[in-house]
């Protein structure tokens, strides 16, 4: 785990990592407090939290970390612990909503107590926590709101995700309200990582689904992500969160951002040169995909307040990017053909993120256009961007 040119970005920054006793948070808080921050571990089992609290104390110098015990389902202890937040660290730079219980099985046999329960913990907690913090953090005119997705709706699991999928949804709420506000906020999905409580809980929705734990890692072995990389991944999406304001991210991704993670390197080098050919197809077609967005976004700008806000957060959601930001690939894919150089893994996953997008539209388009020639038309112009970027692609 390799942080050095990241060591001063949190330097006098204060985290709230609730969680953070084990796992994913642990290894967070470690990277958080590489990159000078200073760390409130708020954690249930006060034997993690004080290991954790030690043990990032003896890594640095400075003693970063301070454990605090707490039962997130007691909104009293919240309200107590935000107290004593404010008197020892005033406002956090970041509220890092880590924490979750898991409860495995189908809705008809998970007791409703704990359909309580984990609704306390994995949604009710981070409301609570925004509530309390939010208004300080909009007068200071800075901060960082992060809350932990998961995948979205899965068999066997919905005590679980009805509330992380809630948490995505206070999320991007609050990314329309706090527009231009200096506060940022975004979700980030650790993806399978084999932590505890993951494992406890695969073993579990494996055995509802007539499979072996092993044949479940199997099935998603390109997809495993060890806990380190989880963690330096959320730390590192925190230390950069206007980049991610509004979006839906996964640890993946923020890792292939900062070009950490070696397997997302391709087989071999990229020949430094194209073909004339290749040169000119893949011109010819990155600029006709130019254009189209181009077209779009102004289209989109010229859109009435609400109806502007749901597309961009539509796009963000999908691309995991701003329009803005999507813009700013584009133009640096364009400088790259002109020095002839070939597309890299990270320019292909962008592209298939954009092509899906526009397939997205398609389905969209045909829900809602009713008139038949409007939709054949339309159908067409989508159908040919989509075109030119598995063509692209394919070159």
């Amino acid at each position: 785990m390799n942080v050095t040119h990241f060591s001063e970005k949190m330097k006098g920054k204060t985290v709230l990592l609730t969680g953070a006793g084990g796992g994913i948070g642990f290894e967070a808080a470690r990277v958080f407090a590489a990159m000078g921050a200073r760390i409130i571990l708020a954690e249930i089992q006060r034997e993690k939290g004080k290991y954790a609290e030690d043990a990032i104390n003896e890594a640095f110098t400075n003693r970063p970390a301070s454990f605090y015990e707490i039962d997130l389902a007691d909104e009293t202890q919240i309200h107590t612990m935000v107290n004593w937040i404010f008197q020892t660290y005033g406002v956090p730079d970041v509220i890092f909503n880590n924490a979750t219980i898991t409860k495995m099985g189908a809705v008809d046999q998970v007791e409703t107590a704990f359909w309580d329960k984990s609704y306390a913990v994995n949604f009710k907690a981070p409301l609570v926590l925004t509530q309390l913090f939010l208004r300080h953090m909009k007068e200071r005119k800075s901060g960082t709101l992060v809350f932990v997705s998961s995948s979205g709706a899965a068999p066997y699991m919905g005590a679980y995700e009805v509330f992380k999928t809630a948490q995505v949804e206070l999320s991007n709420t609050l990314a329309m309200e706090l527009e231009g506000s200096g506060v940022f906020v975004y979700t980030i999905g650790p993806g399978l990582v084999k932590t505890e409580t993951a494992m406890r809980s695969i073993e579990i929705v494996a055995k509802n689904m007539s499979m072996t734990t092993d044949e479940f890692y199997n099935m998603n072995n390109q997809h495993i992500l060890d806990v380190e990389k989880a963690g330096l991944g959320f730390a590192l999406s925190a230390a950069f969160s206007e980049r991610y304001h509004g979006q839906e991210i996964g640890c993946i991704q923020v890792l292939t951002d900062f070009q950490d993670l070696s397997d997302c390197q391709t087989d071999s080098e990229p020949s430094s040169e194209m073909t004339s050919d290749a040169q000119i197809n893949r011109e010819r077609r990155l600029a006709s995909i130019q254009e189209t967005f181009r077209q779009q976004y102004e289209g989109w700008q010229k859109m009435n307040i609400f109806e502007r806000q749901w597309v961009f957060r539509d796009f963000k959601k999908n691309l995991g990017m701003s329009a803005e930001q999507a813009d700013d690939i584009l133009r640096q894919l364009q400088h790259k053909l002109e020095r002839r150089q070939e597309f890299d893994l990270k320019d292909r996953m962008f592209f298939s993120k954009l092509q899906k997008y526009w397939e997205h539209q398609l389905k969209l388009l045909r829900g809602y256009e009713k008139d038949k020639n409007k939709l054949k038309q339309n159908e067409q112009t989508i159908t040919n961007w989509i075109n030119d970027i598995m063509m692209i692609l394919k070159e």
